[in-house]
């Protein structure tokens, strides 16, 4: 017997498999694809990484999410509940329904600065379009963006923009909130980022931003350079958190999750790339620095697109596609508390509100680490984290520590802990694949996913 809560939680489905899969590439594309990736491979040296990075997806990013949607479907719930009714009918203690709880809190954290760093993309977006791009040199570009970071009032109001657009989308529920949202954002955000590579390719140095998305220079196939890259491919998709989990609650019987998560995977891998290309070749031709870290987004190519032809409406283009990117992540996250809330009696209004409310007054934290609390650094008594201000600690908290935990623990439970039955059951695996499954979650996925957390601390 279930609650009415539980009752609500089943009635809400995806209304078929393409709405399904358009939710889970939003989920998984956000910023760190558009933003994230482009310079973490200037960074680090271009074709190398790139090379590790598309290793770690196959390696444990793709099994892990097979994992999670497993997970979700065979228990429809939050993830808690999904996870804690799986072990339980596993034969396993339902203790391990922890990873979902480790999971809901950590989509919160990361929302709460997240959500700043949306409204970062929605203010270029709109001062962009009202006020022009910077003219001049570098430093005008830069005195832009520290003119932002500086207020904070206009980063609480686009926090709160941002915020709120991402509560208004998730209250109207399943079908007609994420997938009707997700059904218009991830088209829209195809289309804009292939017309701005289009642009990048016509406008731009293409054979020198190929060179440095491709070409493999062996010197650079060093151990660092891998986990780098390992990293970015784990976090950037999010697999760790139990998003997918959450989600896939929600799917019905007839949807094949194999496909689910190969789609999404090439979904996200091919939007990274063609953001690379609306890039590089726009730095490489007004030879700027690729290695710029993330000033590159709202320093390095605002700088480049006002020497361009059609430079201000290109850019406009490119600050909306971030906030898109930006949005259909962030809904996510936040589906995450509240199908968890929903679940225990709370309307989804509601827990929508109490979650997003909340998550916003968590957020001004981070706003203020920019600026009135810049030189405050709470854990200074500790070598490590004698320089970070709270957004620095909550970025490193959930990236470094939090995810990474979930990640273990969920690749440890599908290697260890789900049945054979189970997994055969939602994947419809040969007993070769399945075995093949637990032996890349049991000892390669692992791995890697230690190796990056030792990497990150040291």
């Amino acid at each position: 017997m279930v609650n009415d809560g539980e009752m609500e939680i089943k009635r809400e489905l995806w209304s078929g498999r393409v709405g399904f899969i358009l939710a889970t590439i939003g989920a998984a594309i956000g910023l760190g694809s558009i933003w994230k990736f482009p310079y973490e491979v200037g960074t680090n040296g271009g074709g190398a990484f790139v090379f590790f990075y598309v290793l770690g997806i196959v390696l444990a990013v793709f099994p892990l999410m097979l994992v999670e949607l497993t997970i979700g479907r065979r228990g429809r719930a939050d993830a808690v509940r999904s996870i804690g009714a799986v072990a339980e009918e596993s034969n396993a203690s339902r203790h391990w329904q922890i990873i979902g709880a480790i999971g809901i809190v950590t989509a919160f954290l990361i929302l709460s600065f997240y959500s700043v760093i949306g409204g970062w993309a929605l203010s270029f977006a709109v001062e962009t379009l009202l006020e022009g791009l910077p003219r001049g040199t570098a430093s005008a570009a830069q005195d832009r963006f520290d003119s932002l970071l500086a207020s904070p009032w206009r980063m609480t109001t686009y926090h709160a923009l941002f915020m709120g657009l991402t509560a208004f989308i998730v209250a109207r529920g399943i079908a007609a909130g994420i997938e009707a949202a997700c059904k218009i954002l991830m088209p829209v955000l195809m289309s804009l980022i292939a017309v701005l590579a289009f642009y990048a390719i016509t406008e731009g140095d293409v054979p020198a931003a190929l060179r440095f998305l491709f070409a493999i220079n062996p010197s650079l196939l060093t151990p660092k350079v891998a986990l780098e890259a390992l990293g970015l491919g784990f976090f950037s998709i999010g697999v760790g958190l139990a998003v997918m989990v959450t989600y896939a609650a929600y799917a019905g019987p007839e949807i094949d999750l194999r496909i689910v998560a190969i789609a999404t995977i090439i979904g996200d891998t091919v939007v990274s790339f063609l953001a690379g290309l609306a890039v590089f070749p726009i730095v490489f031709a007004e030879k700027l620095d690729p290695a710029s870290g993330p000033g590159l987004m709202f320093v390095t190519l605002p700088l480049a697109f006002a020497h361009l032809p059609l430079g201000k409406p290109a850019a406009i283009t490119f600050f909306v596609l971030l906030v898109i990117a930006g949005l259909a992540s962030a809904i996510s996250l936040l589906e995450m508390p509240v199908a968890f809330f929903q679940r225990r009696g709370w309307s989804r209004s509601l827990g929508t509100m109490m979650s997003a409310g909340t998550c916003w007054v968590l957020g001004l934290a981070s706003v203020l680490s920019f600026n009135l609390w810049k030189d405050w650094f709470p854990l200074s008594s500790v070598t490590i984290f004698q320089r970070a201000t709270i957004f620095d600690l909550l970025d490193q908290l959930t990236s470094n520590i939090l995810l990474p935990i979930g990640g273990v623990a969920l690749a440890i439970f599908g290697g260890w802990v789900l049945p054979t039955q189970i997994l055969s059951d939602e994947l419809d695996l040969s007993p070769k694949g399945i075995r093949l499954l637990r032996f890349v979650l049991r000892y390669v996925a692992t791995s890697i996913i230690a190796l990056v957390v030792i990497a990150s601390i040291r």
